[in-house]
């Protein structure tokens, strides 16, 4: 088909850069990862020199088959996820469910919150079998899963209903906006979600985290005076020092800040406190402290607002093309076709099914800007290093460092060009090249 043709309907061409786009990022997708597993096995067998005196040959193995175990259930993760994003647009999946529940309750912001309701149930229905295998099959071949079925079950429920009570009140907003707020409602909405996650990372760590964990003052006396002392060398406030029971769920280790101006505080997974010495727990500390005095946070939270602006914004836009609806298996309401019908603004005629269609195809174009967001993602890890061993000894920043990739069986020899594409943290010998003396 020429282009003229593309040009007088827009839709058909909106449908043909879509597949376009789902089928190359799809390609690529599968090309990285059967490269990954392809490197990765052909150094399984040796241990790579640098780490040779420190990585026992077992360790290094069971990291290379883990990760590959990893990358092939991604492949099916991607398939299924492809297939039933398919399912919801062209084939016509989330037409058929946004009919379904306007003949049996009217339109209305009740139908489309009850749209928006359906379709995460249904989303997560299709995700459970493979959250359940990447548990309790995977996770636990390997010795990473410390979680039980009733617990992984408590989780899920929990889950669902902090969904329900912080989820759909926004969702709500939201869509009253878009069909009340008039042709700028889009700024408004991107207010009202900006505002949601300010206030998020301030009530997180005091009403929700604990809600799924257990966490108590670090009680390590010693170790909680050498960590106060570095708090206090970096010039950071904290509202407290607590251990979070990871165990519970995975031998996974880790560490974080949480919070939002005076609610931050400083959580150290259990496991974490179990495998590193205290000089090592400074060092690591250090590195998370890095990114707060880069400002790697503020950075991050500003990109994601404006990104988000921008997403608004063009959804402002979409959801009065017809053509938006069409082109990805949806049939435009009347007022969407004849927008005189609704006063001269088709904003909101269906602000469900729009925001749906958007978040489902945002992240088939998004996938092409990954290896950007990830490059900037290393980059900012390797600030965080220099600012650690800067402020600690480097050498012990390291050591944490090899323990961490061991204990994680992460793999000492990934593909350059997945790293590429999928590596928010550098590989192993990358960070440690570049802290060693």
């Amino acid at each position: 088909m020429d282009l003229p043709a593309l040009a007088s309907n827009p839709a058909l061409a909106l449908t043909l850069l879509f597949a376009a786009a789902l089928l190359l990022g799809l390609a690529v997708k599968f090309w990285l990862a059967s490269r990954q597993i392809r490197h990765v096995a052909r150094h399984r067998d040796r241990v790579p020199a640098p780490f040779a005196a420190r990585i026992p040959l077992a360790a290094h193995q069971k990291a290379a088959d883990y990760t590959i175990a990893k990358v092939r259930f991604g492949l099916i993760e991607t398939a299924v996820g492809t297939s039933a994003l398919l399912g919801w647009t062209l084939l016509g999946g989330l037409d058929a469910l946004h009919q379904a529940l306007l003949a049996a309750m009217g339109s209305g912001l009740a139908q489309q919150l009850a749209l928006v309701a359906a379709f995460a149930l249904i989303g997560g229905l299709i995700d459970l079998p493979l959250s359940w295998y990447r548990t309790f099959v995977l996770e636990q071949r390997y010795g990473f899963n410390k979680t039980t079925p009733q617990l992984w079950l408590s989780d899920l429920l929990k889950s669902m209903v902090l969904g329900a009570l912080i989820g759909l009140p926004l969702l709500a907003l939201i869509l009253w906006l878009m069909q009340a707020a008039g042709a700028a409602w889009w700024l408004w909405a991107w207010g009202a979600w900006v505002g949601f996650n300010l206030l998020l990372l301030v009530i997180y760590p005091t009403f929700i985290a604990p809600w799924f964990n257990r966490f108590q003052p670090l009680q390590d006396q010693t170790l909680r005076e050498r960590v106060t002392r570095l708090l206090q060398r970096c010039g950071f406030s904290a509202q407290g020092l607590y251990v979070m029971d990871g165990s519970r769920r995975s031998a996974h280790a880790n560490a974080y800040f949480t919070g939002l101006g005076k609610a931050k505080r400083v959580v150290f997974f259990d496991t974490l406190l179990a495998q590193l010495t205290p000089p090592e727990v400074d060092a690591v500390l250090a590195h998370e402290l890095g990114h707060f005095k880069h400002r790697h946070i503020l950075q991050r939270m500003v990109s994601l607002f404006v990104l988000s602006l921008l997403g608004f914004a063009l959804l402002g836009w979409l959801m009065q093309q017809p053509w938006f609806y069409a082109g990805l298996g949806v049939t435009p309401s009347l007022q969407q076709l004849v927008p005189a019908l609704a006063g001269g603004d088709a904003a909101g005629a269906d602000a469900a099914v729009a925001l749906l269609l958007f978040l489902l195809v945002a992240p088939v174009f998004g996938f092409f800007v990954s290896p950007l967001l990830a490059w900037l993602s290393r980059r900012h890890e390797f600030e965080a290093d220099a600012y650690a061993a800067a402020q600690t000894d480097g050498r012990d920043l390291a050591s944490a460092l090899l323990k961490l990739y061991e204990d994680n069986a992460a793999t000492l020899t990934p593909d350059p060009l997945y790293v590429a594409f999928h590596y928010s943290h550098p590989p192993a010998s990358q960070r440690l090249a570049r802290l060693a003396p």
